[in-house]
């Protein structure tokens, strides 16, 4: 029988996830009985708010844009702890190990990632992600970053940056407070590896974390990553 989680709440961000939403809640449902389960939609145009309203506990509307969902989410959450949770990633762990990961004074984490999807060497992308991020303490967003609640409100949340808001928080908490990679996995689509190729999205996401290390704005990089739909969907917060 699975043991009732810390003080829990998922905050999941969402934008046309529709499809995916339900494994998702399911599983955060079984895994995580305590858990509140809030889902932040900005804009979504495929059904997710609907799927969402029959598996989570809250649905939010809100701008578009990651950073701005998922501070709109931890405002409206109710819990200790905070757990920042894309949709196309599943916790591979259960209440009980969480709790036991969550001891001593640490006051947040990310988890190590096992990316899932078709492309040949997405293992060895999943073993230097893991360990570049076990070495400088800054994880990806696909990693489930948990935060302390009021860690999260003494920092003032996630920058309004339309890219990169997962890196920026990470270096401002290990400035803070005691944390890091924990020994708790997720699994996370591959899609992006699929889709755009292994070795070009390689590229692509090393040269944007580059590019950020040396001062490119985020809304640069969103520019850059998203390409002609840049402008439309920043307008919206991203």
């Amino acid at each position: 029988m699975t043991e009732p989680s810390p003080s829990l709440s998922f905050v999941i961000p969402v934008v046309n996830e529709g499809p995916r939403l339900p494994a998702l809640l399911a599983t955060l449902r079984r895994e995580f009985t305590d858990a509140e389960l809030v889902v932040v939609d900005g804009g979504s145009a495929d059904g997710s708010v609907s799927r969402a309203l029959r598996g989570a506990d809250l649905v939010l509307l809100g701008e578009a844009g990651r950073a701005r969902q998922m501070n709109l989410g931890a405002a409206c959450a109710k819990n200790t702890w905070l757990a920042f949770l894309h949709a196309d990633t599943h916790p591979r762990f259960d209440a009980g190990e969480l709790r036991a990961a969550l001891t001593g004074d640490v006051r947040w984490g990310f988890c190590r990632i096992a990316l899932q999807g078709r492309s040949w060497g997405l293992a060895m992308v999943s073993t230097f992600m893991n360990h570049r991020s076990a070495v400088t303490g800054i994880a990806t967003g696909d990693q489930l970053l948990l935060v302390e609640r009021e860690l999260f409100e003494t920092l003032g949340g996630f920058s309004a940056v339309p890219l990169m808001e997962d890196v920026e928080i990470c270096k401002r908490l290990r400035r803070h407070a005691r944390g890091g990679m924990l020994p708790l996995e997720v699994h996370s689509s591959g899609r992006r590896w699929d889709e755009k190729g292994l070795w070009r999205t390689i590229f692509r996401m090393w040269a944007l974390r580059l590019a950020y290390f040396v001062g490119v704005s985020p809304r640069r990089l969103w520019r850059h990553y998203y390409g002609k739909h840049a402008v439309t969907i920043s307008r919206g917060g991203q």
